[in-house]
């Protein structure tokens, strides 16, 4: 079966490596090679860091540095959406793959989160010392950011597995894919905060999954709440992803046989 959890776990070596290729590959040929997978990233951060703490001056978030509290959402929302764009290709970009009978198509995706999860991890730590820095330091609630990391893979994983089938046969679905990016960046309380809404839309924006994540990161790092103070959002997200990840199974078995007819 393609979507047995045992030999995935036996893959998992197997996953790594292909992750680390899949990184270098992106950076192939350039001076810096596998370091840019984190130069640009951070010159990102260090950017916001001047625009809106030095330029801006931009006034605290609930007695937080504002810097602090956006990068708080950003960190988070930079694997999401890298890897929403990755996996969506993860299969076209490796039709070589598909037509080897051995091969197990459906790590293809999985391939993808886990590469952009090596880089996303360093975040982590770089947004550990960016509190740091302002005095903020880790305590039991960091360790919340273990389960807020499981969310992420797991939702961003499913939302994989229909995408990347989808496109192979559908390749406006990789315009689709980068649109709706876009437009959930914005309906993401990450530049913005949720009480500037009145209450009859704020419920709304909650129905968005990444919200959950978004708002459990600052939950961690800022307002120190555990995700079980939630009960009726992690339900929902929960609830979503569980959808999502069986629909992915689905849609992926179902036109997997097809792959290589296509590509």
């Amino acid at each position: 079966m393609e979507f047995k959890l045992k030999p995935l776990f036996r893959e998992l070596i197997f996953i790594s490596n292909l992750a680390i290729k899949d990184v270098q590959t992106r950076y192939l040929g350039s001076f810096l090679g596998f370091a840019w997978a984190f130069v640009q990233p951070t010159v990102q951060v260090l950017i916001f860091w001047f625009v809106f703490q030095v330029g801006f001056k931009s006034a605290p978030v609930d007695n937080f540095p504002f810097i602090l509290w956006l990068m708080a959402a950003m960190v988070p929302w930079f694997f999401i959406s890298d890897c929403f764009l990755n996996t969506t290709n993860s299969i076209v970009e490796s039709s070589y793959l598909v037509k080897k009978v051995v091969f197990r198509v459906s790590l293809l995706p999985v391939v993808k989160v886990v590469s952009s999860l090596f880089i996303h991890l360093f975040f982590i730590c770089f947004l550990i010392i960016m509190f740091s820095v302002y005095k903020h330091f880790p305590d039991l609630y960091t360790l919340q950011i273990i389960y807020y990391v499981i969310c992420s893979v797991c939702l961003v994983v499913a939302i994989g597995w229909i995408t990347s089938s989808v496109v192979v046969f559908l390749k406006d679905v990789g315009q689709f894919v980068g649109m709706t990016v876009q437009l959930i960046f914005w309906l993401t309380p990450i530049f913005w905060s949720l009480s500037i809404l009145p209450d009859k839309y704020k419920n709304w924006i909650k129905l968005n999954p990444v919200y959950y994540i978004v708002e459990g990161y600052r939950n961690t790092f800022i307002y120190k709440r555990w995700f079980w103070e939630f009960p009726n959002l992690t339900l929902y997200y929960w609830s979503f992803t569980l959808v999502a990840f069986g629909i992915g199974v689905i849609v992926f078995k179902r036109l997997r046989p097809h792959f290589a007819d296509v590509l």
